[in-house]
């Protein structure tokens, strides 16, 4: 049953790496899924006001809280099972023995309190709209794959990233900066939502086949392979289709500065809906969350120009 813990041996502890074991866990590769949408919104606000330290604050609590995601997922899903030997990803930390699980748990734990530690001084620039914005992205980095009801474990992890580390974190970049929330910010949150939600998918394309034996109900799982695959196709390639409609409530022509990078995207997503499986799809991973910085800061300068 999805979300139900299993027993399982702990894993011998191996040499230990020090600072390797948690930069291994903090999946610095994906960490552009957090950077993006703060470079978006700032862009947005440009224009109005930019004040450097609420763009440094707000940069470093997103990236702690997604750093805290990822060591809870380090730990949640070694506990859950969905981490077992034969996993295709990048190895983890704690299936590997490289750091206990109640260590990772105090590690996620720890990001998460620094990243609510800066967001009390948001908060203060920003009141209580910034305090509730916050609590919710950690509440979700904590129920992603933890806690009683683990929302990834219910086909909701694909809506939850789009919503979270897409419009919320763009939209609310926006609102620090400037102390609005208007119709160009949620446009332009739209094609970051859309390309941060496709490295999700590819994730979860990559894993289909342990999460469904580890009793994983992603929505790759339910949707099946080839469904996953459009998924993924529509959603990286609707991130360049939505790049036009800021212009329709003021942005400049500059907001068309991701096109450059469209080539890209058309090349990762035949790659993928030509049947790029298992291994075959970390690089393409990796590349799309390189691709959703690029998106991003091409977006992000473009709305500032």
């Amino acid at each position: 049953m999805a979300g139900t813990s299993r027993t399982k041996a702990r894993p011998q502890p191996r040499a230990a790496p020090g600072w390797l074991a948690w930069l291994l866990a903090a999946r610095p590769a994906t960490l552009t899924a957090s950077i993006a949408p703060v470079l978006v919104g700032t862009g947005a606000a440009w224009q109005e006001d930019f004040r450097l330290p609420v763009f440094l604050a707000t940069l470093a609590a997103a990236v702690l809280v997604q750093v805290g995601t990822n060591f809870a997922n380090d730990v949640s899903d070694y506990e859950r099972g969905a981490d077992a030997p034969d996993r295709l990803g990048p190895p983890r930390a704690v299936a590997l023995g490289l750091v206990s699980p109640p260590a990772m748990r105090r590690a996620a734990l720890g990001a998460f309190a620094l990243a609510a530690a800066l967001g009390l001084y948001l908060a203060r620039e920003g009141g209580w709209p910034v305090l509730l914005m916050g609590a919710l992205a950690i509440l979700a980095g904590l129920s992603y794959t933890g806690g009683p009801w683990p929302y990834g474990y219910r086909a909701l992890g694909d809506a939850v990233c789009f919503l979270s580390f897409g419009v919320m974190a763009v939209v609310g970049t926006r609102y620090l900066q400037a102390g609005s929330v208007t119709p160009l910010s949620f446009l332009a949150s739209l094609p970051v939502a859309c390309s941060v939600t496709a490295i999700l998918v590819a994730n979860n394309l990559r894993d289909l086949d342990s999460d469904r034996r580890a009793g994983k109900v992603t929505l790759a799982v339910l949707l099946g392979d080839r469904l996953t695959r459009l998924e993924y196709v529509v959603l990286l390639l609707g991130a360049f289709a939505l790049c036009p409609p800021p212009l329709a409530v003021g942005a400049r022509p500059w907001c068309l500065l991701p096109l450059l990078a469209l080539p890209w995207a058309v090349v990762l997503a035949l790659r993928v809906w030509r049947g790029a499986s298992g291994r075959e799809l970390n690089p393409l991973l990796a590349a799309t969350a390189r691709l959703h910085l690029l998106l991003g800061t091409l977006l992000g300068v473009g709305l500032a120009l």
